[in-house]
């Protein structure tokens, strides 16, 4: 029997860099419509719902969601990881694919790809493609048993319940652990939302390619063409996970 997958996209509209970024307007959809279409065309996904915060801040993106026709769980601001387990009470399934709603250029082949990988490895906990990165962040994909998660949930403390599935990777001597690379590597790529200059970068992305899911092979052969726009955020510094 296929195991169940839920996808949860964690979204907020606030973030210390790049207000609201999650609702700007991207080709005539939101930063998060298209992180929400992107999943979902995976083919892959038993059922998929948006965790937000009960700040009312976030009343947006609730709003969003249900303009989008898609199932929203509201929890903490600060314990992202409660609002997983959350939005698993509320969806059970085997697994749990974790999307970022800063992530609107997310490829749903390498989705279906992560979810294929995860499923042919009997007994897996989690599964991810940014252990050993090759593709451009804000393109990763993992996925975590629906048990392990909330075995994570019992024992994370500190900046891992911001980052969910952080614990299971950080101690592999208790869960199993697996990383997915794709060639060719591609890490260079910032292709996240998070700053300005990312914001710069998506936009004309999107604009040159319109309202659709771009495959990665696509998208980058068109990036070497263009050291200019490669360049607006190639500087950016990624936060530490420590950071939050």
């Amino acid at each position: 029997m296929t195991e169940r997958i839920v996808g949860v996209v964690q979204a907020r509209m606030g973030s210390s860099r790049l207000p609201g970024k999650v609702l700007r307007p991207l080709a005539g959809r939101s930063v998060l419509g298209r992180v929400v279409r992107a999943a979902q065309d995976s083919g892959v996904l038993a059922d998929l719902v948006v965790a937000t915060s009960t700040d009312t801040g976030d009343d947006a993106v609730v709003a969003e969601c249900a303009r989008l026709g898609v199932a929203c769980h509201r929890g903490p601001i600060d314990d992202v990881l409660s609002r997983f387990i959350g939005a698993l009470d509320t969806h059970p399934a085997d697994a749990v694919m974790r999307f970022t709603a800063d992530c609107p250029l997310l490829d749903p082949e390498i989705v279906a790809l992560v979810a294929s990988v995860y499923r042919a490895v009997p007994g897996l906990d989690y599964a991810s493609t940014s252990i050993a990165r090759t593709l451009p962040r804000g393109l990763d994909v993992e996925i975590i048993r629906g048990d392990a998660l909330r075995t994570v949930d019992r024992l994370a403390t500190g900046h891992h319940r911001v980052h969910v599935t952080s614990y299971a990777y950080a101690h592999p001597e208790l869960f199993r652990v697996l990383g997915v690379t794709l060639t060719p590597d591609r890490s260079q790529l910032r292709l996240t939302l998070d700053t300005e200059p990312d914001w710069d970068l998506v936009r004309t992305v999107a604009e040159h390619f319109g309202d659709v899911s771009v495959p990665l092979a696509k998208l980058a052969d068109w990036l070497d063409g263009q050291p200019a726009l490669r360049a607006l955020n190639a500087d950016v510094r990624q936060k530490r996970l420590e950071e939050c």
